[in-house]
């Protein structure tokens, strides 16, 4: 990145959410950008239209003239790309200078003053919440988020700020390239057990990450998180919750589908904080975004006008219809935690009602080492509909499949085990209440259908 004969650079894995991020920061740069993902994606037809070079057929010959030059092309590569692809032993054996998604952006964080947020769940619309506010106010920043804002449309923002806000992922410990100026951490409950293989390891990386924080910033930590930090002489401590900590709400309403409440803050509090997305879960994150903008100088008027017009995120909480009759949405939410809050929220938001969740579990290791939890949290809700096991990077493991997960399903529980492929079957013979469709596999690709059968069923 530093290099200034640089021209050209070439992602290895173009397609994902991350990924693209950094492909359009280079594409703003004015650079030559290509690469290889395996398959066709609204957004890569996105990155192609706005000018990325992307094949889909894993090929030497199909790398542009551009980027075959080692002292001027940079290679960018998603651990997700087995070592053994065509193209990267190419540019391995060819003394290409190649980096992570996370060295990148560890590297813009030495560059740019970064506000990074970490955690097991509440790290996309927590990064998203707090770059929204910064980019309405006198401050902007840039911005690598983990999801799509609806603000903005896309999972970047670029301006000639000297803050980026960052997601930091904890997925192969990514987040160890990073130096924040300022991190929040939402939540450390384990995850990624393929990878860390203990929680005592995946708690110890939380705790690494915390030393890379930089003099003179500060780390925002959830109240009661079993992880020990370790800070460098000079961070700044503060510690937030729902209803204590140094950052915290007070006063909250919830009333006729809004949700209002008072920040609490050693800076400054501020009252009457509306919430532009109302959704419980929001107010955490909310006071965990904010309490990174004030610390960074947003007045109380940027705070209030932010977190009145976020807009949200693609698949966060997404609702696609909400009338009287039917509520629809889907929620990325594939770890236990994630499911309880989001199965919580919508309990708290349709008290009464008769919530249907349709499940597609992700990953066989995660569903082998959480069933147990899975169940509990979908137990909350009033039937549950679960699809096979997305499998992303993983081969199946014997004797685990969403069976599991139906067997420890709460007495009183509603449930059924049906085929991706039956899905939209299942939801046009079926009347519902309100229906959510949870978790990270391709399930949500056809929620889209979901939505045109739901509404004419409304409109009949």
């Amino acid at each position: 990145m530093e290099n200034k004969d640089l021209k050209a650079i070439y992602f290895v894995g173009a397609g994902g959410i991350g990924m693209s991020a950094i492909a359009r920061y280079y594409l703003n740069r004015g650079l030559v950008v290509a690469g290889y993902d395996k398959t066709p994606s609204e957004l890569t037809r996105q990155l192609e239209h706005e000018g990325m070079l992307i094949h889909y057929e894993e090929s030497v010959d199909k790398i542009p003239q551009a980027c075959r030059q080692p002292q001027s092309c940079l290679v960018i590569y998603t651990p997700a790309i087995p070592a053994d692809h065509q193209e990267l032993v190419y540019f391995r054996e060819h003394g290409f200078e190649i980096q992570k998604r996370a060295q990148v952006l560890g590297l813009l964080t030495r560059e740019h003053r970064g506000l990074c947020v970490a955690g097991t769940h509440g790290k996309t619309t927590t990064s998203t919440m707090c770059a929204h506010i910064m980019h309405q106010s006198s401050l902007d920043c840039n911005a690598f988020l983990g999801g799509i804002s609806k603000n903005y449309g896309t999972n970047y923002i670029l301006s000639d700020s000297d803050y980026v806000v960052i997601e930091a992922d904890e997925f192969d410990r990514s987040f160890h390239w990073l130096r924040p100026w300022m991190t929040v951490i939402t939540s450390t409950d384990p995850d990624h057990l393929d990878i860390y293989g203990t929680k005592e390891a995946y708690l110890e990386s939380f705790r690494h990450y915390t030393t890379l924080i930089q003099p003179g910033g500060a780390l925002i930590i959830h109240r009661g998180l079993e992880m020990q930090e370790d800070l460098p002489q000079g961070v700044r401590r503060y510690d937030y919750a729902l209803h204590e900590g140094d950052f915290h709400a007070e006063n909250i309403r919830i009333e006729n589908g809004g949700i209002t409440f008072d920040f609490v803050s050693p800076i400054e509090s501020v009252p009457n904080i509306e919430l532009g997305q109302p959704i419980p879960i929001n107010i955490e994150n909310g006071i965990a975004a904010m309490a990174m903008a004030q610390l960074n100088g947003c007045t109380p008027e940027d705070l209030r006008y932010g977190m009145k017009t976020y807009g949200g995120v693609d698949r966060r909480f997404d609702f696609k219809i909400k009338t009287d009759r039917l509520v629809f949405l889907s929620d990325y939410a594939h770890h236990p935690k994630e499911i309880y809050q989001s199965a919580r929220s919508i309990r708290e938001l349709y008290k009464g009602r008769h919530i249907t969740a349709i499940f597609q579990p992700h990953l066989y290791t995660r569903t082998r080492d959480f069933y147990r939890d899975f169940a509990d949290a979908l137990s909350q809700l009033d039937e549950v509909v679960l699809t096979e096991i997305y499998p992303a990077r993983e081969l199946p493991i014997e004797g685990v499949t969403s069976q599991l997960i139906y067997d420890n399903l709460k007495p009183g529980v509603d449930k059924k085990i049906i085929n991706k492929a039956d899905v939209l079957d299942f939801v046009r013979d079926h009347s519902f209440d309100v229906l959510i469709v949870l978790g990270a596999g391709d399930l949500d690709n056809q929620v889209p259908q979901m939505t045109k059968l739901l509404n004419d069923k409304i409109a009949k």
